[in-house]
């Protein structure tokens, strides 16, 4: 009775944990696709294409007790093509008073598509800047989500807001689609004194003006607009240091009065060690010239605002996920919707990493063993959007597809490259000159990987994340002969996008003395045989023992099949292109192999077991192998 117990308690401890796990990301979800509710009703605005922003200035008067934004932006842009008007995304809630360059005075209007479109004093031509001040007010729209609110914690007002994707045109004029960054920004936010004001980039100065507070941040890194941010409460101020001199920068955290305790502060504490991995891991942080923070907020779980992410708790895994999208998702930005699992899909399986390497494989297992079931509840799903699902916030935003399943295809990827190269191409990836603090698209990581790589990954990206559905499969494994055993794999498949997954597997075989020996199998074919070597007769096998690939419903079987010489000689691949190679088992050697055409014609002589076919004619050929216990006939086809 026990052992009923114990297991019962070790399963309701398993499952509680993996609940936790899929709450927390259930928020980080949540909060990532908030203002995502309008996505549907904008697409790509086509006339705000012909000019590129390099500079905003924004000058912004709010009090978190009243729901309201006034502002003036200033902004610095170059033409892309001959212009009579600008046009700015701004929602018509936001009311303009007045625009000018210079000082000269300019004519413009709002419509009902939230655009602010202004007529130009003459003809701007191609290749030219201009710089424009906006002055503006307002309160933003509420519906749905909203990007802008005011409430209050604990009795005390706060402002905060909250872009992504097309909400940042709700709260100041800006150009909001996936295709331009802004160089640089500064932001001024007025506000009564009592608050601390929170933005993107250093703070300057704070310079008090009778009741009221003006704040200057600046941020010199390119940016989106949905990743601009604003806050205001009476926050608390801890600041932190991350990183290893001389290359050293403050991690500034801002969290509410209330909330900020001594469990708390042993939360934020893990943040400068999380900070030092990703460093090592990958490159130094990308705006480690200014700061890292949190900045504490009113919606649940989190969001990588750039340089500053807002929070709703202080959990490991948010604090993990959120700090990887300074890498992913705010220096290399998905460069449109369907490549969103460029963003999430690498900051989900950061944060996995960081169970790894502080908690151990075994929790690491675990954590994909949560994310393995999420992706196979359901039998279809793409990592990669259609046309159509990048209209669709939900499916943009879907916690088993863009953030489970594109963290486990990083997983299998490294599983198949190998530690050394996997991480070498996302640091290549990173530092890429025409990605880096710009947009980048699946096929811009697909090369990355290649080039490390040294072969095509175009079957796997096809199979694991263009296409839908994973495997189920089916290993037999039996002894076969003095210190060998075979294996067979078979599979089938969840969704008909895909024929067959090649993957290479993962297999754990396991002897009477306790002892295990892992070996891991280059899948390609359907029903393919591996005969390998073993220092033990085995008497169980396990496939996939620390859950590395998306599969279900797997199956493993102990052969009983009687050993056979002529069976354990194995010829691969077999139809053959380049290279044949041949495996026999170790307690017998090779002396010669003769290839012989369809007309009896001997065309290939050879002592070794691996040799190149290029020279053969298409069609079968028969295979003559020599060997110390007698001569063993076989078949092959040349491609």
């Amino acid at each position: 009775m026990r052992k009923t117990y114990l297991l019962l308690s070790l399963f309701s401890v398993f499952f509680s944990f993996a609940q936790k796990e899929q709450e927390e990301l259930n928020e980080i979800v949540n909060a990532e696709m908030k203002s995502a509710s309008n996505l549907m009703a904008v697409a790509v605005n086509p006339n705000t294409l012909n000019y590129d922003v390099t500079y905003h200035k924004l000058e912004l008067t709010i009090d978190p007790a009243v729901y309201f934004i006034s502002g003036k932006v200033t902004t610095t842009y170059t033409a892309l093509a001959n212009m009579n008007t600008v046009t700015f995304d701004l929602a018509t809630e936001m009311v303009v008073t007045s625009v000018k360059i210079g000082t000269n005075n300019l004519t413009f209007v709002q419509n009902a598509s939230d655009e602010l479109i202004i007529t130009l004093p003459s003809t701007q031509t191609t290749g030219t800047p201009a710089t424009i001040e906006i002055i503006y007010s307002g309160a933003p729209p509420s519906g749905g989500f909203g990007s802008f609110a005011a409430t209050a914690h604990n009795g005390t007002p706060v402002l905060w807001t909250l872009s992504e994707p097309f909400g940042a045109r709700d709260w100041w004029p800006c150009k909001q689609d996936l295709n331009d960054k802004i160089n640089s920004i500064d932001v001024f936010i007025t506000a009564p004194s009592q608050y601390v004001a929170v933005a993107n980039g250093l703070e300057q100065s704070q310079v008090v003006n009778g009741t009221n507070k003006t704040t200057h941040f600046q941020h010199n890194y390119p940016i989106p607009a949905y990743l601009i941010c604003i806050a205001a409460t009476n926050y608390t101020v801890y600041t932190q240091t991350a990183g290893t001199a001389p290359n050293t920068f403050p991690i500034v955290n801002y969290i509410y009065p209330e909330t900020f305790t001594p469990t708390v502060q042993t939360q934020l504490d893990q943040t400068p060690l999380i900070m030092n991995f990703y460093n090592t891991t990958f490159e130094i942080y990308p705006f480690h010239n200014e700061k890292y923070g949190h900045a504490q907020f009113g919606w649940g779980g989190g969001m990588e605002h750039t340089t500053v992410s807002f929070m709703n708790n202080f959990s490991r895994g948010l604090i993990a996920h959120e700090l990887a999208h300074q890498w992913f998702g705010d220096k290399v930005t998905c460069g449109t919707w369907k490549d969103i699992w460029l963003n999430e899909g690498f900051a989900t399986y950061l944060a996995s990493l960081v169970i790894e390497n502080f908690d151990g494989n075994a929790a690491f297992i675990t954590d994909k063993t949560n994310m393995i079931n999420s992706i196979t509840s359901q039998v279809g799903g793409a990592v990669y959007l259609t046309d159509t699902e990048a209209l669709n916030v939900g499916r943009i935003f879907s916690s088993r597809l863009s953030y489970n399943k594109g963290a486990m295809v990083l997983n299998m990827l490294r599983l198949k490259m190998g530690d050394t190269m996997f991480f070498q191409a996302l640091r290549n990836y990173l530092a890429d000159t025409n990605l880096a603090y710009k947009y980048a698209v699946t096929s811009d990581l697909k090369f990355h990987l290649e080039a490390v790589y040294g072969s095509s990954l175009t079957e796997f990206f096809n199979d694991w994340v263009i296409y839908q559905g994973y495997p189920s499969y089916n290993i037999t494994a039996q002894n076969w002969g003095a210190g060998q055993a075979k294996i067979t794999v078979s599979q089938t498949q969840s969704h008909s996008s895909v024929s067959f997954f090649e993957m290479p597997i993962p297999v754990r075989l396991t002897g009477a003395g306790g002892q295990t020996f892992d070996t891991i199998l280059e899948n390609t074919t359907n029903n393919q045989e591996f005969i390998i070597s073993v220092p033990f007769a085995i008497t169980g096998a396990n496939f996939d023992p620390e859950k590395d690939i998306i599969s279900k419903n797997n199956t493993v079987t102990l052969g009983n099949e009687n050993f056979n010489l002529e069976k354990a000689i194995a010829l691969y691949p077999n139809p053959v292109s380049n290279e044949l190679h041949i495996q026999i088992p170790s307690n017998i050697s090779i002396e010669k192999v003769i290839i012989f055409n369809s007309l009896g014609q001997k065309t290939i002589e050879s002592n070794e077991l691996n040799f190149s076919v290029n020279q053969l004619s298409s069609g079968v050929h028969f295979v003559q192998i020599q060997t110390s216990e007698g001569t063993f006939h076989k078949k092959i086809i040349k491609n």
